[in-house]
């Protein structure tokens, strides 16, 4: 089970599915070019006050769960995960990555994002349905009359 973070005036855990795919879904990865994405991407998220809980991918895209700050706009991470990867990339397996580029662009413009919370839709709204009302006017007034004659 994924933690409770704080931030200086918020506690949050939000957690967000992200999938990146190689531009026109190159077989590009090998296992330790995936390695490598997993730290690049642990140290970019610690640079953004975010934490990556999970990561893997396969020859041509990549899953990462990552713990976003509320202050983060996510296509703002996303933008720094996918531009510091691919310069870092290119610079470290530019010779295997070369003749899969075309106008040296690595990743797919577009991205998936999906929130991971760990309940599902239903559960959360069976949940805010059931909190407690506001007390009416009249059980207020009762409650400050008993009160006063005790």
């Amino acid at each position: 089970m994924y933690k409770y973070r704080s931030g200086r005036s918020c506690v949050f855990r939000n957690n967000v599915h992200l999938v990146f795919v190689t531009k026109y879904r190159k077989n590009v990865f090998t296992k330790e070019m995936i390695d490598r994405l997993r730290e690049i991407f642990s140290e970019t998220c610690l640079q953004m006050d975010c934490e990556l809980m999970e990561f893997d991918g396969e020859h041509d895209h990549i899953h990462a769960m990552v713990t976003v700050h509320p202050k983060l706009a996510i296509s703002n991470l996303a933008g720094k995960l996918k531009g510091k990867s691919s310069y870092m990339l290119k610079r470290e397996y530019w010779e295997r990555i070369k003749p899969m580029l075309w106008g040296k662009h690595f990743w797919s413009p577009s991205y998936c994002c999906i929130s991971a919370g760990g309940a599902s839709m239903e559960t959360v709204k069976k949940y805010i349905e059931s909190q407690r009302t506001a007390p009416s006017e009249k059980s207020v007034k009762t409650s400050k009359r008993l009160s006063q004659q005790g």
